[in-house]
This record gives structure tokens, C-alpha cells and sequence, in this order.
């Protein structure tokens, strides 16, 4: 779990790799791990939620690493997969900041993140490390957002200096953006 944080995950599937390894484990014994590193505050579970149904989906579901240091501890060697690392962050940073926090499914593509404040004010995140280097990269964090079809903000979070605009979408500096204490 610590080592697939920000990947959708599902007991079933979990139970089938285990299994495939030789490692004989129950679906319920699993979920019971899962659920003491979720008491623990190690793990942070975020639900799916399908845009079209407007409904919760079970079974498949993104944790988050309540702090990265247990990943690190864990994994000696100095390469960083950026993407989950820096979805992990804005994940927490938007829990600090008192939204209710979602995985959003637009038919077969995800939005990372469906934010959701107190005031049940809505927003709409993609995380990425950079969009600068790929159109394809760009057109991938940029379609999901193009097709909710509301007026609620949507923002596309990356590393890059150089920012633009495209349909009305806020494309931020995550950095900058968390610096100066923004709220989606």
C-alpha cells in the first residue's frame, strides 16, 4: 500500500496479486489492514465518484501517504516518481484546508481530485508534474476538466514556471499556489 499510494486500488486486486505471489491472505483480512493503517493515520483513503451518476462507486479507491517519510523510509533509492508524490501533496494540502476530497470518473477518463468545501463550493484539480514538454502530456491533464460541463473552477497543478490558460481552466504553479495559501 505505502509503495502504490495515489493508485487505484482495490481489495480484490490486491488479493489477486498477493495471491499470485503465493502469499495466502482473505479479501476480509486484507481489508482489516488496510482499515488499521487507515486508524493509524498512515494511509488516507480517497474515494471514487462518478460525474455522471453523481454517485460514490465502491470497490476501487486511491490512498494517500499521511506523510511521505514512510515511503522514503521504505525505498532507499534517489529516484522520485513525481507524479504521485506531488498528487499526494495536494491531496493533503486540500485536506488541511477543510475540503472533502474525491477521485472523479468522466466516463473513461479520471479528474484527480473533486474538492469539495464546506460551503459546498466545488473544484475540479489535475495533477502533473509538467505539460510543458508534451502536447500529448498537455491534451491528457487538460480533456477531463474540458468536459464537466459546470461553471465550478478547474485548475491543472503542475511544477511549471511558464503557465496558460486554455477554456477557462486555471493552470497553477503547485508551489507558488500553496505558498501564497490559495484555496481551490
Amino acid at each position: 500500500m505505502v509503495n502504490n499510494f495515489a493508485a487505484l486500488t482495490s481489495v480484490r486486486s490486491l488479493h489477486n496479486a498477493l495471491d499470485a505471489h503465493g502469499i495466502a491472505v482473505t479479501r476480509n483480512t486484507l481489508s482489516r489492514y488496510i482499515q488499521i493503517l487507515l486508524d493509524a493515520k498512515i494511509l488516507m483513503e480517497c474515494l471514487r465518484f462518478d460525474m455522471k451518476s453523481k454517485k460514490s462507486l465502491s470497490g476501487e479507491r486511491k490512498y494517500y501517504l499521511a506523510d511521505l517519510g514512510f515511503y522514503f523510509g521504505l525505498n532507499t533509492d534517489n529516484r522520485i516518481n513525481y507524479g504521485p508524490v506531488l498528487e499526494n501533496i495536494v491531496y493533503t494540502y486540500a485536506r488541511a484546508h477543510g475540503y472533502s476530497v474525491s477521485v472523479g470518473r468522466i466516463g473513461n477518463l479520471e479528474c484527480d481530485f473533486i474538492l469539495r468545501s464546506a460551503a459546498m463550493q466545488y473544484s475540479y484539480v489535475q495533477v502533473s508534474n509538467t505539460i510543458a514538454l508534451s502536447k500529448e502530456t498537455e491534451d491528457r491533464e487538460f480533456r477531463p476538466l474540458e468536459i464537466i460541463q459546470d461553471n465550478y473552477p478547474k485548475y491543472v497543478a503542475t511544477l511549471d514556471l511558464l503557465l496558460q490558460q486554455r477554456n477557462g481552466i486555471h493552470h497553477v504553479n503547485i508551489a507558488d499556489f500553496m505558498g501564497n495559501g490559495q484555496l481551490f
